[in-house]
């Protein structure tokens, strides 16, 4: 037999084109070289797939023994990195069939494709990896995450610092509360991952190509020993559904940018300008030429690689929008930045609990960056509780600011008695007890503010979800 005609027998299409292939088009098609991290999920869909037509007796219990000993071996290849990828393995499935054939020969391996296409097959085989990664890796992952922000926020609950918006000191805050502010988002992101892995765990497997079984395999059997909970009900749809793809990179998309703007405070707050926090050694790295240093490079990582994903998700929906139904060889695309994306958002949830885990903060910093003015909304409700409209309390509250400004005062606190009085005479000698930052962010207890009781209540919800 001639190397071309060996090349032919290999290919699973082969048979109907007597012509050689271009080789740059072998390269160009072949997929090998990224969807081989899924030998596991094709191998168990094998496993299960030759059950199913043991049961319809298209397999002897004799041929279902041998195929099931042949895959255990191609498995621990695998797992050893002893498999040999040969010319013309273009996927995982060819490699994977091919390799069976010469382990327990091709009379027996020629049957286990039947009914089965590449469609169902690798439609099958990503969801299973998908479904795997997301489950035992990512989930437990962003738990830990999530664990780790609890933890800290309780056992730095004392700490007061300012909140920002615009990036310009507003109120003071307790350090626990920016904690459980990302813990949130985070809890939201879990939650909507969780209700994701449940929708991708259909199985497609038994639909053929598009049209459906010609033998009437048993596709809630295969499902259930694939664990998946449903079976694709259209077969047009179980080769062509991309969308779970498409809905992870959604999903990735978005909890990168939480992490890009959780990643993006903590530079700034490690800046010297605002010295709140320390990363560990381990997170940071310095510069070539300046000694003296030490660059939040772990954080700038988190926030740069959020656009590399989103980029993923943009570039696949691209390759999606526009192809006919079933399906069609753009959806190879689907592969490269999916698994990328799911390397990445790992990766990321490791390192951002690497970081917050071993972060130093310098509390005295943010105790020091605590100003009066900060308290000025806190003027105007002393004034609220004396019974003056919320909208007049503020303009006097903000005159009251304008007045220090321009005596130069170091704040508001500063005015004297009289001051107050000769701006509103409804002031009196209590009005000092209000510039108290702890007292401040004690009065905000109402659910989801920065009061200490509020704040742990906050922490204890979210130990509910992890």
């Amino acid at each position: 037999m001639s190397s071309e005609e060996v090349n032919k027998e290999n290919k699973l299409w082969g048979g109907r084109f007597t012509g050689t292939t271009d080789p740059l088009m072998n390269l160009y098609n072949a997929s090998i070289s990224y969807d081989a991290k899924m030998y596991k999920e094709d191998l168990e869909g094998t496993r299960v797939y030759t059950q199913g037509l043991q049961k319809l007796n298209l397999l002897s219990a004799k041929e279902l023994e041998a195929i099931d000993a042949g895959l255990t071996i191609i498995e621990q290849e695998w797992s050893s990195n002893s498999f040999k990828i040969v010319e013309n393995d273009e996927d995982i499935h060819t490699a994977n069939e091919r390799r069976l054939g010469e382990i327990i020969g091709k009379e027996i391996s020629g049957k286990v494709h039947t009914g089965r296409s590449r469609n169902d097959q690798v439609a099958t085989d990503m969801r299973l990896y998908c479904y795997n990664n997301l489950s035992q890796k990512i989930i437990p992952f962003l738990k830990n995450l999530i664990s780790a922000i609890i933890h800290r926020g309780e056992e730095e609950i004392d700490v007061l610092m300012p909140g920002y918006t615009h990036l310009q000191r507003a109120q003071p805050i307790r350090w626990s509360h920016w904690l459980s502010s990302y813990a949130t988002y985070f809890a939201e992101d879990l939650e909507r991952l969780e209700q994701l892995t449940h929708r991708l765990n259909k199985s497609p497997l038994g639909a053929g190509a598009l049209a459906g079984h010609p033998y009437g395999i048993d596709r809630e059997f295969l499902a259930k020993g694939l664990n998946f909970n449903d079976v694709i009900g259209n077969s047009l749809v179980a080769v062509s559904d991309r969308d779970f793809v498409v809905e992870i990179m959604f999903w990735s998309s978005l909890f990168m940018n939480h992490i890009s703007r959780f990643a993006e405070d903590l530079i700034i707050y490690s800046t010297a300008e605002f010295g709140f926090v320390q990363l560990a050694d381990a997170y940071s790295t310095g510069s070539s030429l300046m000694p003296q240093k030490k660059n939040p490079d772990s954080l700038e990582l988190l926030r740069g690689k959020s656009g590399r994903i989103f980029g993923n998700m943009a570039g696949f929906m691209m390759s999606l929008k526009g192809i006919p139904s079933t399906y069609n060889k753009d959806m190879q695309e689907d592969k490269e930045p999916l698994f990328d994306t799911l390397l990445s958002v790992e990766h990321s949830i490791l390192i951002a609990t690497g970081v917050i885990s071993t972060l130093f903060i310098k509390s005295e910093n943010m105790h020091k960056a605590l100003t009066m003015d900060m308290l000025a909304t806190d003027l105007a409700d002393y004034l609220v509780k004396k019974g003056v409209p919320f909208r007049e309390t503020h303009h006097i509250s903000g005159e009251c600011v304008a007045l220090a400004e321009n005596l130069k005062l170091s704040g508001i606190d500063k005015l004297s008695m009289d001051q107050f009085v000769k701006i509103d005479s409804r002031f009196t000698q209590d009005v000092f007890e209000i510039f108290n930052f702890e007292q401040s962010v004690e009065h905000r207890d109402a659910i989801g503010g920065t009061a200490k009781s509020a704040v742990l209540a906050q922490l204890n919800k979210l130990k509910t979800k992890v």
